[in-house]
């Protein structure tokens, strides 16, 4: 069982590849039988360690919080049918998942720039443990079924001064919504 377990653990063999090597249809192998026992062991090992140690739940639960947070993103850019893959072709499977990974790297970066704008600008004082919690995965900014009106002559002025649009020569001016116009500063 030993050299089985150091094939897993140095990754020379599969797992599914050794477990298929002692299934059998008439009787189980006793290696089969001990590796079993063994996950067992080290499942209730790992449980008792979750039950006694607060710090362990915590930190499992914030991972587990930032996967829903990250699904939640995917259910409201990635919205038609449900949210399900429309394709049955490879390729345009692909392209699907390829095109909603570069709408999240979007979001996730736009929120970024708007996190370190109030943090530079000192509206917000954070603790450590704060500042460790802080994630650009929230997706409450995101209209997913609002008009949105895009300038694309001007930049999204995150910041006060923000830098000037090529070629303008103008910096970045407010969008009214109700007009599409630029308003003056």
């Amino acid at each position: 069982m030993v050299k089985y377990a150091t094939a897993i653990r140095t990754r020379s063999a599969q797992t599914a590849a050794i477990l298929r090597r002692f299934q059998s249809a008439n009787a189980m192998h006793p290696t089969y039988q001990a590796m079993l026992e063994t996950g067992r062991a080290q499942r209730t090992l790992f449980v008792a360690r979750y039950l006694r140690d607060r710090e362990l739940q915590r930190e499992i639960n914030a991972g587990l919080n930032v996967a829903e947070s990250w699904n939640a993103g995917n259910a409201i850019i990635y919205f038609g049918k449900g949210g399900d893959i429309p394709a049955n072709r490879r390729d345009e499977q692909e392209l699907s998942v390829l095109c909603l990974r570069v709408l999240q790297a979007a979001v996730v970066y736009l929120n970024t720039l708007m996190i370190q704008d109030v943090l530079a600008d000192g509206l917000a004082r954070l603790s450590p443990d704060d500042l460790r919690g802080l994630t650009p995965l929230f997706w409450t900014n995101v209209a997913p079924y609002g008009e949105v009106r895009l300038n694309m002559g001007s930049r999204l002025a995150l910041r006060s001064s923000a830098a000037p649009v090529a070629g303008s020569g103008q910096g970045a001016h407010p969008v009214d919504p109700a007009s599409d116009k630029e308003q003056p500063r």
